[in-house]
């Protein structure tokens, strides 16, 4: 070939290598794989996210709404069928949220010992102050051990609080795991429940704390709350309470059995934060069973217009 068809086929080659990298590289930058050197590969001005989803369609919305209400009713049915189940009078009402701020608890006046307050014993009360209708069942001893009542307080979601003695509780420990996996504090009510103002602030001591040690062996937890047996004290039951690590010594204000109820205020009524008293008894002791002294209880605070709530929520 000659010189000159060399060149042209020389030229027309470099031509067309030109032109392949030309092409190769618009499709480079319009798939996004090429890049200068030395820049990020990811684009200058990524397209956000949108502030916020498109408003559900309002049919969505209305079967929303269906699904809750009809979630509602089905639990409402099902508390109905659990108060018939247990015999009473009227569904259980409901007590409202533990408040965000817990009310200030101090011990009841006529109800101190000499410098209370200054020397930092453990309040004694027997009424939590609040205004909303409610009250709190405190439940004494631990004689009897029903199964029954595990399963209506269960069923029916009733909160109750428990101050055990060791020397009717240590048969069955085990009654009373089955209330503490349940949510039920457990607290102490000494070790032999004894008339601790005939005792010297050491026996005093070794009641308490002893008591503390058995729950906590058993049931995991130091308890705050401490009831002295009778409802009886001095001043070294409350210094004794303290060292074992006590805050609280609340005892009651209402007593309720199987048959009847019992008032400390001369009106004979139950009041917005009252605590109810009650024991662990059996037909040994009286007229009928734990459950018959709950029907009670559950049918005169709901009649009244008062609901169940837990002690410790308000401490």
């Amino acid at each position: 070939m000659g010189t000159v068809g060399q060149n042209y086929k020389n030229g027309a080659l470099r031509v067309s290598i030109r032109g392949g990298l030309v092409l190769l590289a618009v499709a480079a930058l319009l798939c996004g794989c090429a890049r200068p050197a030395g820049t990020d590969a990811r684009p200058r001005h990524p397209l956000k996210a949108p502030l916020k989803a498109p408003p559900a369609p309002a049919a969505d919305l209305q079967a929303d709404k269906t699904l809750i209400r009809a979630a509602r009713l089905r639990a409402e049915q099902r508390r109905i069928a659990v108060a018939r189940r247990w015999g009473l009078k009227q569904v259980p009402l409901t007590a409202p949220p533990a408040p965000m701020t817990k009310p200030r608890i101090t011990t009841r006046h006529g109800f101190e010992v000499e410098g209370h307050e200054e020397k930092g014993l453990p309040p004694v009360f027997t009424t939590i102050p609040t205004e909303q209708k409610v009250v709190f069942l405190t439940i004494d001893d631990g004689a009897e051990k029903d199964p029954a009542f595990l399963r209506m307080m269960s069923e029916l979601k009733i909160p109750y609080t428990a101050f055990l003695s060791d020397y009717l509780i240590k048969d069955d420990y085990g009654y009373f795991a089955k209330m503490r996996d349940a949510g039920i504090v457990l607290n102490n009510h000494t070790l032999h429940h004894p008339y601790l103002p005939a005792l010297s602030y050491a026996r005093q001591k070794r009641e308490i704390c002893g008591m503390q040690d058995v729950i906590e062996k058993h049931y995991g937890e130091r308890p705050a709350l401490f009831r002295p047996p009778y409802g009886n004290y001095n001043e070294d039951t409350l210094r004794a309470a303290r060292s074992c690590g006590i805050r609280y010594a609340p005892i009651w204000d209402e007593e309720v059995f199987v048959d009847h109820w019992e008032y400390r205020e001369l009106d004979q009524r139950i009041h917005p934060g009252d605590i109810v008293l009650s024991h662990f008894r059996g037909r040994k002791d009286w007229k009928g069973t734990m459950t018959d002294m709950v029907r009670r209880f559950l049918d005169k605070v709901t009649a009244e217009g008062y609901a169940v709530a837990r002690l410790e929520d308000y401490l």
